[in-house]
This record gives structure tokens, C-alpha cells and sequence, in this order.
């Protein structure tokens, strides 16, 4: 009765890392506020996922095969928050000058985004599906899941964020941004239809 604990580091490092509607959200807040102003939502958006995480380790999943419909709507009501949040990528221009640009979103916006997010439901969802052996206890289970997410976001956000922040220092106001910002909303949108299709 354990944790793959090897197997789920890894898987849990290439799904941080990659693409998806949180990194996005972390690389066009990094480019639009910047690195330092973006940090407080880099720990928001790392400890919001501890906000799925636990629940589902205690029962959730037990209350998805018993009323599945409730987890579809919620798929679609996640995938469609994370498109509008692509609609407002697409439309932001980004400004060296942070003196000029109002306030970057705080660590509670930060909280949001995972339990909004269908590809950190999935991930963890796989996670105790394939990952842990039948009849581990279930605190056991979840803390190790909880603690091995939480090591990959440690490193692989402040990365996306800071990439965001030094995009921006070389595109800021250039052609090129306007194709920048459509690039990540597409991206975003393909993340989540990805995984919610």
C-alpha cells in the first residue's frame, strides 16, 4: 500500500512544466506586472491546486462516479472561465513602464486558478488513479500527491513567471507583442480544449 512516489515525481514535473492555463496565466501575468509584482499570485496559483487536491484525496472522486453530471458541468464551466481569461490576454499590451500599469492580481486571484483549471483536475485525478495502489490510506496518499505538486510548482512557476517578465522586456511595444499576447491566449485555449476534449 503506497505511492509510485518516483513515477508521480516525474509525471507531476512534465504536467507543471508544460503549457497549460496556469502557466499561461503565470507567463502574461510575469509579462504584463512583471516578476516581483507577480510573486504573491506565483503563491496563490501554487497553493490554490492544495484546494482540489485535498478534497479529492478525501472522497471527491467517490462523488464523481455517483453523480457524474455534476463534474461535466463543472468541466465546461472551468474550460469556459480559462477561455475568457484568453480573450483578456489576447486583448492586453504589455508596458515596460510598471509605474503605469494598475495592480497585478494578488495572491487570493492566485487561489483561483487551479480549482478553475480542467487540466489541474485531470492531473490530479491521474495522479490517484495511476499513481497510488489500491487501499493506501487515503492521508497517506493525498499528502504525498499534495507534497510532490506543490515541489514541481515551487520550481517550474517562478520559471513561466520570469519568462513572461523577460518577453516583455524585449517585445514591450514592438510588433511582434500584438502576435505574442494572440499566441498565448491560442495557447491557453488549446491547453484546455485538450484536456476537457
Amino acid at each position: 500500500m503506497s505511492v509510485a512516489v518516483i513515477s508521480f515525481g516525474i509525471f507531476a514535473a512534465s504536467q507543471v512544466g508544460t503549457p497549460g492555463p496556469a502557466n499561461m496565466a503565470l507567463l502574461s501575468t510575469g509579462a504584463r506586472f512583471g516578476f516581483r509584482a507577480a510573486l504573491p499570485f506565483v503563491v496563490g496559483v501554487a497553493l490554490g491546486k492544495q484546494l482540489i487536491i485535498w478534497p479529492i484525496g478525501f472522497g471527491l472522486m467517490e462523488l464523481a462516479e455517483t453523480v457524474p453530471s455534476v463534474f461535466v458541468a463543472l468541466k465546461w464551466i472551468s474550460a469556459a472561465y480559462i477561455c475568457w481569461l484568453a480573450w483578456k490576454v489576447a486583448n492586453l499590451r504589455l508596458n515596460t513602464d510598471r509605474d503605469l500599469v494598475s495592480a497585478a492580481p494578488g495572491f487570493k486571484a492566485g487561489l483561483l486558478v487551479h480549482p478553475l483549471n480542467p487540466k489541474a483536475w485531470a492531473m490530479i485525478v491521474a495522479g490517484f488513479t495511476n499513481f497510488v495502489t489500491p487501499g493506501t490510506p487515503a492521508l497517506q496518499a493525498t499528502a504525498t500527491i499534495a507534497i510532490c505538486l506543490l515541489g514541481a510548482q515551487a520550481i517550474f512557476h517562478p520559471m513561466w513567471t520570469y519568462a513572461g517578465d523577460r518577453i516583455a522586456q524585449t517585445l514591450a511595444g514592438k510588433p511582434a507583442e500584438r502576435y505574442l499576447m494572440l499566441t498565448l491566449a491560442a495557447l491557453t485555449v488549446a491547453s484546455v480544449l485538450y484536456v476537457v476534449l
